[in-house]
């Protein structure tokens, strides 16, 4: 019983990873070469009033190390759904989401 709950648990996640990676967009966004400087610019003009200048925290959580706690996937996922209240839905373009993924490593 046990072994049949870890092993539906199991595929479910393996599903929802295979999903998301067939996502045009996700998979758009991993093929580019982010530069951090653009990424810094974004992250300043859409995410530094919560997250705070320094990505240390302030309405949001702090994100400093965030890239060794979450995947590239689950921050595009994180960024673009809106699902997290209150953080609005953001829809940047492929580049600019390479560009902050690439910002977000470096903090």
């Amino acid at each position: 019983m046990v072994l049949a709950v870890l092993l539906a648990i199991s595929a479910s996640i393996l599903g929802f990873h295979l999903i998301q990676n067939s996502d045009p967009y996700i998979h758009k966004v991993l093929s580019l070469k982010g530069d951090s400087v653009r990424g810094n610019a974004i992250f300043q003009i859409n995410c530094a009033g919560c997250h705070g200048f320094q990505a240390d925290g302030r309405v949001g959580p702090s994100l400093q190390h965030v890239s060794q706690r979450k995947s590239k996937i689950s921050l595009i996922h994180q960024v673009t759904s809106g699902q997290t209240p209150p953080m609005p839905k953001f829809q940047p373009s492929t580049q600019e989401m390479a560009d902050l993924l690439s910002y977000l490593e470096k903090l």
